[in-house]
């Protein structure tokens, strides 16, 4: 089969496509033949040598941590799935692939009306924001969330799963167009960062942030510990802009503050498959029904996934970039 695979680190010139094997479905596995593939800023840290996956490492380093596809074949214990069947999946590793191989109960059917690209760019976004936001955070209706980086992939997923559960939402965008976007996605308040500070928003405009999701790191530290009302609590959940930090303890000790960090990929497989069911019983029909929106910037064929790093990197994406396989 076709795929990216990474022989070295560096820039989106080493995404290049070479033949590997066919990966071999182990007996709670199925096998996929990928139709498309998610894009995720990690895909970028990986391609850089700075997010290796886990352990063990595989034999061929393929990126890519989500997709959409056929079941072409299953394992001797499989009982969720069979050939032919359409399905999403969130993998360690693997999409940027013509196949991936995954346990079954990591993959969900994907109802006819949805698209390949859709249905690629729900895994990683969804359940990384779903998990955030009521694992993580433990939010309810009627709390406030202050979600950064909301026009991206994980961003807009957080709002609009915000939204859907009662919770307002304040949002930070870089620029005009962004807000309007996100704004309709349900935001109750959105801060153009280059244009106001976010924590002069949440003190005018909110009783503090009951959660703060944090994908930017190091630059909004003290603004997000700020922004948290006694006894809140922020996610951090990637760190764009560095991940060096100086603590003020008093501060967390005096307000009662938790700080917390999250990622799927590194978890053990038992505690990945309780999440991923909890959110196909929670979260998947409102997807099904439309009600929340798996939201496609653009897609590049996985011949360009050089060109799809690139263009994640110049920070104009509106949801998600998908690869098509």
């Amino acid at each position: 089969m076709q795929a990216i695979v990474l022989t070295e680190y560096g820039g989106p010139e080493v995404l290049r496509v070479s033949e590997v094997d066919d990966p071999v479905p182990g007996s709670e596995e199925v096998l996929i033949r990928v139709r498309a593939a998610g894009v995720n800023r990690a895909d970028l840290l990986q391609r850089e040598g700075r997010y290796p996956p886990p352990a063990p490492a595989p034999k061929v380093e393929i990126p890519g941590l989500e997709c959409a596809g056929e079941v072409v074949a299953v394992g001797a214990r499989v009982s969720l799935f069979k050939p032919g069947q359409r399905v999403a999946a969130l993998v360690t590793g693997g999409a940027y692939a013509e196949k991936v191989a995954v346990h079954e109960r990591l993959a969900w059917p994907v109802p006819a009306a949805m698209t390949w690209a859709e249905a690629a760019a729900v895994p990683e976004a969804f359940l990384t924001g779903y998990d955030a936001l009521t694992e993580q955070a433990g939010l309810m209706a009627g709390q406030w969330v202050l979600i950064h980086a909301a026009a991206g992939g994980v961003g807009s997923a957080a709002v609009q799963l915000a939204t859907w559960m009662g919770i307002h939402v304040v949002a930070t965008v870089g620029s005009a167009e962004k807000a309007a976007w996100v704004r309709g996605l349900g935001a109750d308040h959105v801060v153009d960062y280059r244009r106001q500070k976010f924590l002069e928003v949440v003190r005018a405009r909110t009783p503090g942030m009951d959660a703060v999701l944090d994908l930017v790191g190091q630059t909004y530290w003290d603004d997000n510990l700020q922004s948290l009302a006694p006894g809140g609590v922020l996610v951090v959940v990637g760190t764009l802009a560095g991940d060096r930090v100086e603590a003020s303890l008093g501060m967390l000790l005096g307000r009662r503050l938790t700080v917390r960090g999250t990622a799927l990929r590194s978890r053990p497989l038992e505690l990945r498959l309780a999440l991923v069911q909890r959110f196909i019983r929670r979260v998947l029909p409102t997807l099904v029904e439309g009600r929340l929106k798996p939201l496609v910037d653009t897609t590049f064929p996985l011949l360009e996934a050089g060109r799809a790093h690139a263009y994640m990197r110049e920070n104009r994406v509106y949801g998600k970039i998908v690869l098509t396989v």
